[in-house]
């Protein structure tokens, strides 16, 4: 009976340490166990894709602070952007570009690196000191021609630029003018609208109440008839006295645009500031001559050389007298 009982216990411990019993599974289920590195892995794909959004070109990452109360700021003025009429009141006017000269002349302030600033940029500038892009240019257009949107319009966004349009109020609309709905496709691209008074007088001439008008009532009606801000004015002709200024600051205009022949804009000309008219007489040269900063000469067209003139008729031999 003993080794009976013997042996049962010694099978029993034997098939315990053979088996598959409870103590096998524990051991599974601590192998299987995840490591924590699964939550590492999740956080990756995030890290990758902000390090490719950083490293996107920064167009800031060039700019300098310049100001306050004096800075160099080209102001270009152009009217016309088409052919000159072959007769009419504006036959030859020397204010008529070229197309093709017009996208000459706004590629070469591509290739040389300009970029087109808002007013309020080159104002605060001027009043605080700012941030400005190394070569900055404001590029405006008087009278609201239509070509300024069939022609101007998109050589300008071909290039990457924006411009100021200063409109006639009497003008929008009419015959060769752009209408209130081009304009405001102008502006939702970014370009900005000001006042060129309502009916493009000469404002030095006029009475009191009639600067009044062309000055304070402009701006009423530009932002009514075009629900849009216009919070700058250029004087036709470039023509302005105290009492015109005046009335630009009754307005509430923030800046007024005159005509010169500098670049240098400041404190004390806010409302005379100096604008470089382009004429369609000038070549690409002569407008670079104009740019108060100049680039490489590679982009500017080579010169033709100037054919030898060609004797019409047999020349006759020089007498020299005998010795």
């Amino acid at each position: 009976m003993k080794k009976t009982a013997l042996w049962i216990v010694g099978l029993s411990i034997l098939l315990s340490a053979c088996g598959t019993g409870p103590v096998s599974t524990q051991t599974a289920t601590t192998t299987f166990t995840p490591p924590p590195p699964t939550e590492t892995a999740t956080i990756t794909p995030t890290f990758t894709a902000s390090a490719t959004f950083t490293s996107s070109p920064t167009p800031t990452a060039t700019w300098v602070f310049t100001g306050p109360d004096h800075v160099i700021v080209p102001i270009l003025l152009y009217h016309w952007i088409a052919v000159s009429p072959s007769d009419g009141p504006y036959y030859k006017s020397p204010y008529y570009v070229k197309p093709e000269v017009f996208e000459e002349e706004i590629k070469l302030l591509h290739d040389w690196e300009y970029t087109t600033i808002t007013i309020d940029m080159l104002l605060k500038a001027i009043t605080e000191g700012a941030e400005l892009p190394p070569r900055p240019v404001l590029i405006t257009f008087d009278d609201g021609h239509l070509n300024n949107y069939t022609a101007a319009f998109p050589i300008m966004e071909k290039y990457g630029f924006k411009g100021i349009l200063y409109v006639v109020g009497n003008y929008i609309g009419t015959e060769d003018y752009m209408n209130a709905d081009q304009i405001r496709e102008m502006a939702a691209a970014g370009w900005e609208v000001g006042s060129h008074s309502m009916s493009h007088a000469d404002l030095i001439t006029l009475d009191p109440q009639r600067q009044r008008y062309e000055v304070v009532e402009s701006r009423e009606f530009l932002e009514r008839k075009l629900g849009l801000p216009v919070r700058t004015i250029a004087y036709p002709f470039g023509s302005s006295n105290s009492s015109v200024i005046d009335y630009a600051h009754f307005a509430g205009f923030i800046a007024g645009m005159s005509l010169g022949f500098t670049h240098d804009q400041g404190s004390g000309n806010l409302f005379t500031l100096q604008r470089r008219d382009i004429k369609g007489t000038y070549n690409v040269k002569q407008f670079a001559s104009f740019l108060p900063w100049q680039g490489d000469p590679i982009y500017l067209p080579t010169d033709t050389p100037t054919p030898t003139a060609t004797p019409t008729r047999t020349r006759i031999p020089t007498w020299t007298p005998a010795q």
